[in-house]
């Protein structure tokens, strides 16, 4: 199986430029910092207007994230990703942040279709899921509605940050050092799962959820690998999410813009084989499609 296609040679071919190990280093503390700078600047702003108490209140409801508004304002907060990938490249490897995307029309074309194939594999499985499974009804049809709107743009802002760091900057910037794909596909991947390990919402599950993320980590890698650009990745990670969160959440995870709610909770030990299992053929299934689409 071919890994890294002449496609991907020119994606990584900016980072090319700069490849050092010590500006990569120094490129991740810096988008984290950006980051944690973007966040506390989200924080003085709601303490300027409701102060201590309400600071305190915005905290707790973003911790339960069972009310549409507060998953709005979380997936917003994504922003300061995108921002840091944008200053470490731009002071540490003297390139544009526009470089981190891949080809503009290859991007968006690639985006559009993986995420229409992803939505194409996921509804029917999750239509026998729902034959199968007693869901819980989530928001009213017409406040999902209402919210909609928001719910798109703030998912495709939260999976855009996620793709232009994994995918993007470290993908790239590692491909661009190292050849073997343990560094520029494994270990990303690897942090991408670690970031999802919650063991206070998972409970025993939490490793399961680890392994299960990275190996998506590893499937969208592969998708950037033979598109060059991140789009491909991007629209998988975007329908992805959207059925997730906005159609059928886990209980007691993020359910404030879903529609519907599992029986079950991400720490419930009686989560169904079943279930996983179609979480994996669904996704799988997805991915080596969404594979054969951009490799046309």
């Amino acid at each position: 199986m071919l890994l890294r296609t002449p496609a991907f040679e020119n994606y990584i071919l900016p980072a090319r430029a700069h490849p050092q190990i010590w500006r990569l280093v120094l490129g991740v503390l810096l988008l984290l910092l950006v980051y944690a700078a973007f966040i506390a600047a989200a924080g003085g702003a709601i303490f300027a207007i409701g102060g201590m108490e309400g600071l305190d209140a915005a905290f707790l409801r973003m911790s339960r994230l069972n009310q549409p508004g507060d998953v709005i304002l979380v997936l917003t907060t994504f922003v300061g990703l995108p921002l840091g990938a944008a200053a470490s490249v731009r002071l540490l490897h003297r390139r544009s942040a526009a470089t981190l995307f891949g080809p503009s029309t290859r991007t968006v074309r690639d985006f559009l279709r993986c995420a229409g194939v992803t939505a194409a594999v996921y509804a029917p499985i999750l239509f026998l899921w729902f034959i199968f499974n007693d869901a819980q009804p989530g928001l009213p049809p017409a406040t999902w509605l209402l919210f909609l709107p928001a719910t798109l743009l703030g998912l495709l802002v939260q999976t855009g940050a996620e793709e232009l760091v994994f995918r993007g900057y470290l993908q790239q910037q590692s491909a661009a050092r190292f050849a073997s794909p343990f560094f520029w596909m494994i270990l990303p991947s690897i942090g991408f799962g670690m970031l999802h390990f919650d063991p206070a919402t998972m409970g025993a599950n939490a490793w399961i959820i680890v392994a299960a993320t990275g190996i998506f980590g590893l499937l969208a890698a592969d998708l950037t690998a033979q598109s060059g650009s991140i789009g491909a990745a991007w629209g998988l990670h975007f329908a992805n999410n959207f059925f997730a969160l906005a159609v059928i959440a886990v209980d007691d995870t993020i359910t404030g813009l879903a529609l519907y709610r599992t029986p079950y909770g991400a720490a419930d030990p009686e989560i169904s084989t079943i279930a996983l299992a179609s979480d994996a053929a669904s996704l799988l299934l997805a991915w080596a499609l969404c594979r054969r689409v951009v490799r046309r």
